[in-house]
């Protein structure tokens, strides 16, 4: 579904955030935080809802609920003075203040097959999962997907089409007839005392 709120939509499907018709890129946690604000609007969210949802139950300092409260603010064009969107209850926790629409989200594209080389580069598979080394393994697939689109030879699948496909079932090679790319670059990242491997695969 997507949400919609003043200049703002969010879609968690595609997990984008678009303010006055421009895409703001924010941290997944920093997304998951603003949809779960958004769904739950006019209500006190508590900072343990928070913690459940947002970092699996975790203890976190309250310095690091604060900055992802910061930064959801700035993606929305809210502060800390104004709190015209997401409002700080003192003691209790934080409520959004505007009410949205919701409306169903457009599938993703789904184009043929062409004689142009194409790949989708598919989100990282965090081996045991964890939230921070999440955020390096979606760095990885933006910087993929970067540096892939300079050639313009190759056809990229965009990054929000490609990371709405995270928990696809379907599989590498459904997937690849799904978007109608030649080419699937999957991978994965484990990190185990304080070491980190990637591994990566192509797919014809």
């Amino acid at each position: 579904m997507i949400l919609r709120f003043a200049d703002v939509s969010l879609d968690d499907e595609s997990r984008e955030l678009v303010r006055d018709g421009a895409p703001v890129h924010v941290e997944p946690q920093v997304f998951d935080l603003i949809l779960l604000l958004a769904r739950n609007a006019e209500r006190i969210v508590t900072t343990d809802e928070i913690l459940a949802a947002v970092w699996d139950g975790r203890a976190v300092s309250d310095a690091a609920v604060a900055s992802r409260i910061n930064a959801a603010r700035k993606a929305l064009g809210d502060n800390g003075t104004d709190q015209r969107v997401i409002r700080t209850v003192r003691g209790r926790g934080f409520r959004f203040c505007l009410v949205p629409e919701t409306a169903a989200a457009p599938a993703p594209p789904r184009t043929p097959l062409s004689d142009t080389p194409s790949i989708a580069v598919l989100p990282f598979a965090v081996l045991p999962a964890d939230a921070e080394v999440g955020f390096f393994a979606d760095g990885i697939v933006e910087d993929l997907i970067g540096a892939l689109s300079r050639f313009r030879d190759l056809s990229v699948i965009g990054r929000n089409t490609a990371f709405a496909l995270r928990d696809d079932p379907g599989g590498a090679q459904a997937i690849g007839a799904a978007l109608g790319v030649k080419y699937v670059l999957s991978g994965s990242v484990r990190h185990a005392g304080g070491r980190v491997r990637v591994s990566v695969e192509l797919m014809d």
